[in-house]
């Protein structure tokens, strides 16, 4: 199968594109290359792999790239809440309107693997897991404009949305400002964090977990396709005190407070049900633990905060 990942060169792709090299499959990777990442160069001696250097927004690249693909794997994106308010229109351009222009070109038989964020489901209700039925509440501009853009997917159809839960690991496009990857980080370094709100809940998954249920969508795309799916790590809705608790047993050293001055830029609070996606036989290949085991390997590593999308 030939597909085609915009976005290819960054966190997810990073992990991704080998995968699916490594599975038979034909990749073009379309990226811009704006954090000047070298993150697929051991790819390159794959006859499979084509690397374009463009942006997603080009719509004349688009359409050219598209018409021999099997599968789009939208990926391109300035992720996460605080990117999304320091550029709301290139947010917009980028995470909203280059979908729809995917959606315009394609044929109705290319296949449309697309993650959105279960950041859609804003505050939740205590006690109460979220499901692909409950009403999407987006708190942020990146929640928003993710929620719209699946929208259009589904309405579209012949196509499969995969509600990320924070992703967490290592890539070869590291990033540190994911929250398990931040918090470790700094009980690795410099052995303490002041937490505000610590209360609010989320859940997590390993992002190799992330590429695994991209790949699960593509082998069964026919009996999971038009249906959004939550992906997430079912032992692993956590609040930050909880997260950190995780991290010290990895950690001894590692001291956390909750100060009562100070408030969470980023509002989502709730707990998540991942048991749709796990029906159809999907499971996650990497749980919390052995990622901050894997992450506490890597900033032996990584002893700068060099990595981040802000």
């Amino acid at each position: 199968m030939h597909i085609l990942i915009t976005g290819g060169a960054g966190y997810l792709g990073s992990i991704m594109v080998p995968e699916l090299l490594r599975a038979g499959h034909k990749v073009t990777v379309l990226d811009n290359f704006m954090y000047n990442q070298s993150s697929l160069l051991d790819c390159c001696i794959d006859p499979n792999l084509t690397i374009v250097s463009g942006d997603t927004r080009d719509k004349a690249l688009l359409e050219r790239l598209m018409k021999d693909v099997d599968a789009i794997f939208p990926l391109a994106c300035l992720t996460g809440a605080p990117l999304c308010a320091k550029d709301p229109q290139a947010a917009e351009a980028i995470v909203l309107d280059a979908v729809k222009h995917i959606l315009e070109l394609r044929s109705k038989d290319q296949m449309i693997i697309y993650p959105t964020t279960n950041s859609g489901y804003g505050v939740g209700e205590t006690g109460k897991h979220c499901t692909e039925e409950t009403p999407l509440r987006p708190v942020s501009l990146y929640g928003q404009l993710k929620v719209k853009a699946e929208d259009a997917i589904l309405n579209a159809g012949n196509g499969i949305t995969l509600r990320l839960a924070t992703a967490f690991g290592v890539s070869p496009r590291m990033r540190l400002d994911l929250l398990v990857n931040d918090f470790t980080y700094r009980a690795v370094n410099d052995r303490f964090i002041v937490l505000f709100e610590a209360h609010f809940k989320r859940n997590f998954i390993h992002v190799r977990s992330v590429a695994q249920a991209f790949i699960h969508s593509l082998n069964n795309f026919d009996k999971m396709k038009n249906e959004p799916y939550n992906v997430g790590l079912s032992d692993a809705n956590l609040n930050k005190a909880e997260l950190c608790d995780a991290i010290k047993k990895y950690v001894p050293e590692f001291y956390f407070i909750e100060s009562d001055i100070g408030k969470d830029p980023d509002k989502r609070d709730y707990i998540v049900s991942n048991e749709k996606i796990e029906k159809t036989g999907f499971k996650p290949n990497v749980s919390l633990s052995e990622g901050i085991q894997e992450l506490v390997k890597g900033y032996k590593i990584i002893h700068r905060n060099q990595y981040a999308n802000i």
